[in-house]
């Protein structure tokens, strides 16, 4: 059985990581995927990027109606860490690779600077409704 105190740090870490999750997920939706979707090359990953994202979304919402101290709790976390091993996998080999076939020096660096933006956006949005 897992001590109150482990639940605890459990259920706290779960929101940090939720919320990181939630973040990654907005920046790439809103800036990155937009920006290489339309070509070719790199069309049908972004696709899969999308269809990823919603599997992770909906594991979150699973886990958080979940008891964290259940076995299910235990094997949904897995299985949504295996989601996003392979996610971040693909992004840093064949998405990135594929985005800079597509996009100029000038474009990535322009990108680079959005995607901080929105991050930065993102998490006072966070800490605003966490506070």
């Amino acid at each position: 059985p897992t001590t109150e105190r482990a639940e605890k740090t459990r259920t706290e870490l779960f929101a940090k990581l939720k919320e990181e999750l939630d973040i990654h997920a907005r920046i790439e939706e809103s800036v990155f995927y937009p920006a290489i979707k339309q070509a070719a090359e790199t069309r049908e990953i972004v696709l899969e990027g999308f269809e990823e994202h919603h599997v992770v979304k909906m594991l979150l919402k699973e886990l958080e109606a979940v008891p964290v101290d259940t076995e299910q709790w235990t094997a949904k976390l897995k299985v949504l860490q295996e989601n996003v091993e392979h996610h971040v996998e693909e992004e840093e080999g064949e998405m990135f690779q594929k985005a800079r076939q597509v996009l100029s020096e000038e474009q990535i660096n322009d990108l680079g600077a959005r995607m901080e933006e929105e991050k930065k956006k993102q998490q006072q949005k966070m800490s605003a409704a966490g506070a």
